[in-house]
């Protein structure tokens, strides 16, 4: 028997939801349609007042405006965000492609980045206000310090999540260097707004996980305590491959994080979204709790994968499990 969220029932203030927009996040998700396209901009616009619930959006930013935290973590990501990008070298290095994607763990020996994988781009990940021209694509994941974000709801999980943001904005910054220094044109891409391309699907593309009942990638080792930043480029990667450990059947049995969503977004079956078929966030029912918390992330920090040691450990239970099948 899983626990229900103490924060049930939960009404959105007034002044929230004076600002919702005619139109369903859901609808510009593309829930319920059959047949594939480019996703839109739906939250996290550059400029807010681009899209339907940019002005949600800009409620957001006036909760606990002032919490120490989320003051600090802000501050830390833009200094990072304001580091200038070095110049393309002159000279072009070759290398091939398994040793160009082999000299990527350097990053997570390093500590700038938890995970590293390469994707051959899709052009269905590419938003459709914009046009990616590159061939591969960087995935690299951060990973939350458990004991801040387990602290969700509270504005201090926030700050963690902003923290982390700003760690995968530096460390795709750090790659792109990299590359950039060995001749090789390359753009960093890190959230939290919107850029060109949603993330999710390269990263699973490239084997950092599966996706969870709760909208975010599982991993084995970081469960969905974790954030995710790109490269864009054309060099040579080898790319990583998809993997698959059993999480996708763990989350139809789990009701961990759908019983612990306040607003109940979570839904306990996979719905059809721009033509496919997976698990999906009610976006209207999520956001005006997640604006109200600064982000939320109960889901993330109940996620039994989340545990610290967990992990690992049910993904070898899984794998033994469909070795006796």
């Amino acid at each position: 028997m899983t626990r229900q969220s103490p924060y049930r029932p939960f009404t959105p203030k007034p002044e929230q939801q004076a600002l919702v927009p005619e139109v369903s996040g859901n609808t510009i998700n593309g829930l319920g349609e059959d047949q594939q396209r480019r996703p839109h901009m739906v939250y996290w616009a550059p400029d807010p007042d681009t899209i339907p619930h940019g002005q949600m959006q800009r409620w957001f930013y006036s909760v606990n405006a002032d919490h120490p935290a989320l003051i600090r973590a802000r501050a830390e990501r833009q200094v990072i965000l304001d580091q200038p990008m070095r110049e393309v070298a002159e000279t072009q290095i070759p290398r091939s492609p398994d040793d160009w994607t082999a000299a990527l763990d350097q990053f997570v020996q390093d500590g700038l980045c938890e995970m590293t994988g390469v994707a051959e781009m899709r052009p269905e990940w590419v938003f459709d206000h914009h046009e990616v021209t590159q061939s591969r694509v960087i995935m690299l994941g951060v990973q939350h310090d458990y004991g801040e974000i387990s602290k969700a709801p509270n504005p201090e999980a926030g700050g963690e999540v902003m923290r982390q943001y700003g760690r995968a904005a530096g460390a795709a910054k750090a790659v792109a260097n990299w590359l950039r220094d060995h001749g090789w044109a390359a753009e960093p891409l890190a959230g939290s707004l919107t850029g060109k391309l949603t993330l999710i699907p390269p990263a699973l593309e490239c084997g950092f996980g599966e996706l969870g009942k709760h909208g975010s990638l599982i991993n084995p080792e970081f469960g969905a305590s974790f954030r995710l930043a790109a490269v864009l480029t054309d060099v040579p990667f080898a790319p990583t491959p998809r993997r698959d450990f059993g999480i996708d059947g763990f989350c139809a049995a789990c009701r961990i994080c759908e019983d612990a969503c306040p607003p109940v977004a979570i839904a306990p079956e996979k719905q059809t979204v721009r033509g496919t078929e997976k698990w999906y966030v009610d976006f209207d029912r999520c956001l005006p709790f997640f604006n109200e918390t600064n982000g939320c992330g109960i889901c993330i920090a109940v996620c039994p994968w989340s545990r610290p040691g967990v992990g690992l450990n049910l993904a070898a239970k899984l794998a033994r499990r469909a070795s006796r099948d």
